[in-house]
């Protein structure tokens, strides 16, 4: 795997003083996604940073599934990041799941109850809001904040056994009201939910809340090193009250870093579900989505994603990162791995006049120019071709060096070519055209007699394999970044959906080389002059192939 370590960082430091002053013996890491959608590009530094840095000091990475809301999870959600997680090239120590510490939780929530530590409340959820405080004001405390041990867990004890109805009550922890960290104020730890769990089945009806399972979970599995993105720094204090107060023998400490944001990119899990459900994409893995399935199905690979994570880096700044580059590497990655060949997308007929009707010849190209051990291959030719639409045009403009009447071409790889005629459909369409060839200038020969500024693409009319091909552009309007429609909403009470952009994508009808008759999903190309190109894994069967445009040829991006 390509850069097996992280570049300096300050989560690399921390780890190393903790390994040298012998704090630790061993790191111990763990990616905990909840189960409640698929993963994103925003995901993929999570799990590199966790993976990569445990892998660096000879430790190890759990994966665990955060599963303590059932209402939103599934176990689609739970095959599908087990899926991505190996596809980006890793691999987990131990596969866990929260629900299967949920007894854990419960007595230690129990301990919190014995401790004066935890109450429970017959607030409803709009009025422990109202009760909260504000960042510039002190919260109140619940009426039923001073129950005693005995009832609060008599109360704990009715409400696992189903007693009461969903939001009847909750647990909460007894810390203080009056913190200037919200999250310390009286935070609900349990809520009543009669919902079957995935893994757990109707055993519970009572889960814990995130904030609260989170920190326990790290414990009980040994977790040394705690790394989640900055939006849960707020919620450290509330973490090490969780550890301390529950009195954990392991002590897990946690850091935060920068999320991953990607311009004209959503990480929004419930947006990203809302395209989903509303059915603006075609599911989770739609090749315009964010998520790793979608890159994967667009043609990424792996090593391109894992490549921009490592330029990217680690830090605890936020930020957005340019999505052409993203595009950069995977550029890089396939300029030597990718076959080059040629496909038309929007064909034009071209009938060479003066070329034998009945004969065919073959030339043989390159694979790749730039990486000779691909080899080569057989491209045929004969008196009808298929070029592009956009390579002629009758009323040139000015610089215009492609075909047009009375001027010549090269074909790529084959010959030179004139056009002498057009032929128009009765609604002055052109349908085809007619052009002379010279035989003397075949690629190759050495020809030099005289020479022609364009060069164009083209298929064997009589060979063509008909296909699809679904060109892509960004899903969200350039204008406007993941944040700024955040502020959209809140401010001019519009939604995202609005800045759908509604040239997303375009479906076209053409022909590829006789070569790739018998192409697999996921074989990628470099189609000359239109980009690298994938094959769908989802629409592409055998005898109609689908391919998916990943990425133009060139861009003005410049790495620094």
């Amino acid at each position: 795997m390509e850069n097996p370590s992280t570049p300096s960082n300050f989560i690399k430091n921390v780890i190393t003083e903790d390994l040298k002053s012998g704090k630790v013996k061993e790191i111990v890491t763990r990616f905990p996604p909840e189960p409640n959608g698929y993963l994103h590009i925003g995901h993929a530094r999570a799990i590199w940073i966790n993976f990569t840095l445990a892998a660096e000091f000879g430790g190890k990475t759990n994966l665990r599934f955060d599963d303590t809301n059932p209402v939103k999870e599934d176990t689609e959600y739970v095959k599908s990041i087990q899926e991505d997680v190996k596809w980006l090239g890793f691999e987990w120590e131990e596969l866990r799941f929260a629900s299967n510490y949920f007894d854990e939780m419960y007595n230690r929530a129990v301990l919190l109850i014995k401790k004066g530590k935890a109450f429970i409340d017959d607030l409803s959820p709009d009025q422990i809001r109202e009760t909260r405080g504000t960042l510039k004001s002190p919260g109140s405390n619940s009426p039923y904040r001073d129950r005693s041990v005995e009832e609060n867990l008599e109360l704990f004890e009715s409400m696992r056994a189903g007693k009461f109805s969903d939001g009847a009550k909750v647990l909460r922890a007894k810390i203080d009201m009056s913190s200037p960290n919200i999250n310390l104020r009286d935070p609900i730890i349990y809520r009543i939910s009669h919902t079957y769990h995935h893994n757990t089945g109707d055993k519970w009806c009572i889960y814990p809340m995130y904030a609260f399972a989170h920190p326990l979970e790290d414990a009980i599995e040994g977790i040394t090193h705690s790394l989640c993105s900055l939006e849960f720094e707020d919620q450290r204090p509330f973490y090490d009250w969780v550890v301390a107060e529950c009195e954990m023998p392991n002590v897990p400490h946690q850091y935060e870093f920068g999320r991953l944001n990607v311009a004209q990119t959503l990480t929004s899990k419930r947006k990203l579900k809302l395209l989903v459900d509303e059915q603006h994409v075609d599911g989770w893995d739609d090749p315009r989505m964010p998520t790793i399935s979608g890159l994967r199905r667009l043609g990424y690979t792996p090593e391109a994603i894992r490549n921009f994570i490592y330029e990217t880096g680690i830090s605890k700044t936020q930020g957005i990162v340019d999505l052409q580059m993203l595009e950069h590497f995977i550029r890089e990655d396939l300029k030597l791995k990718a076959p080059r060949t040629m496909a038309v997308l929007n064909p034009l007929k071209v009938v060479i006049t003066n070329y034998p009707e009945d004969q065919n010849e073959w030339f043989e190209v390159e694979n790749n120019i730039e990486n000779p051990e691909m080899g080569n291959r057989q491209v045929p030719f004969s008196r009808e071709i298929y070029i592009e639409q956009d390579d002629f045009m009758e009323i040139p403009p000015n610089k215009y060096f492609r075909l047009f009447p009375g001027n010549e071409v090269r074909l790529k790889n084959a010959y030179f070519i004139k056009c002498n005629d057009v032929i128009k459909d009765e609604e002055g369409h052109v349908v085809e055209i007619h052009c002379t060839y010279d035989p003397e200038t075949k690629s190759g020969s050495g020809f030099n007699a005289r020479k022609v500024k364009g060069t164009i693409h083209w298929i064997d009319a009589s060979q063509a394999v008909p296909a699809e091909f679904r060109l892509y552009e960004p899903l969200i309007k350039a204008e406007e970044s993941d944040e700024e429609m955040e502020e959209t909403e809140e401010k001019e009470e519009k939604t995202f959906l609005d800045q759908i952009n509604p040239n997303s994508l375009e479906i076209v009808q053409g022909f590829i080389e006789p070569g790739m008759r018998v192409v697999a999903p996921q074989d990628k190309f470099q189609f000359f002059r239109h980009g690298y190109f994938n094959v769908d894994s989802k629409y592409s069967t055998p005898g109609h192939p689908v391919f998916n445009r990943i990425v133009s040829l060139k861009s003005s991006f410049k790495m620094k």
